[in-house]
């Protein structure tokens, strides 16, 4: 993936072709901190601090360290290749914000399933979502260093994933880290014929 990046926070002159992609996953998976790393422009955020009502709907099990949550969605942008830019939009966890989920979904081309493995159940959703409105997505492995390590094979299993679907690990943290999941989307749209980037 080259990375032609405009400057400042106005598009390369060259850019004809934008591609829509969305990151999915329950809450405090990372994906604030994802669209966040890749983007090549200040990210549009709605992470708010959470309150004590929100504690009531919103569980911190095993997340004693989280303070805020995104009430709406992220946005951010990478370009790809001279011509074509990538718009990455981040949803919210939360079970009470799944009707946002749909709408942020129209028009885009494929998603980044974000996952924890100390919570690999919690992402069923977001995969089952991805593949109801049948679009290709990868599952990216956020590596905390709290939660178990598993292999590829065992990952496969407990995720029930298609063996077309591309499975990685990256440190959404680390901005090349974060480029993985992206790398490997852009070419698994790419191996799918019918794929014309939306002008």
């Amino acid at each position: 993936m080259r990375s032609a990046t405009s400057e400042g926070n106005y598009l390369a002159p060259g850019v004809s072709h934008s591609v829509k992609i969305v990151a999915l996953g329950p809450f405090a998976v990372g994906k604030t901190t994802f669209v966040g790393a890749v983007s090549e422009i200040r990210p549009t955020s709605t992470e708010e601090r959470m309150t004590k009502a929100s504690e009531v709907v919103d569980t911190l099990r095993g997340l004693s360290d989280k303070h805020t949550t995104t009430v709406a969605l992220d946005f951010g942008r990478l370009t790809l290749t001279d011509d074509i830019v990538l718009y990455m939009f981040g949803g919210p966890g939360q079970p009470r914000f799944d009707y946002m989920i749909d709408e942020l979904m129209q028009g885009a081309l494929g998603g980044v399933v974000l996952v924890d493995t100390a919570r690999i159940t919690e992402s069923w959703d977001a995969m089952g979502r991805m593949e109801e409105a049948d679009l290709p997505y990868v599952v990216a492995v956020n590596t905390f260093a709290s939660s178990p390590h598993y292999s590829e094979s065992e990952l496969r299993k407990a995720l029930d994933l298609h063996p077309s679907t591309p499975l990685v690990e990256c440190d959404v943290r680390q901005k090349e880290s974060a480029k993985t999941p992206l790398i490997a989307l852009v070419s698994h749209l790419l191996s799918r014929p019918s794929l014309e980037p939306a002008s």
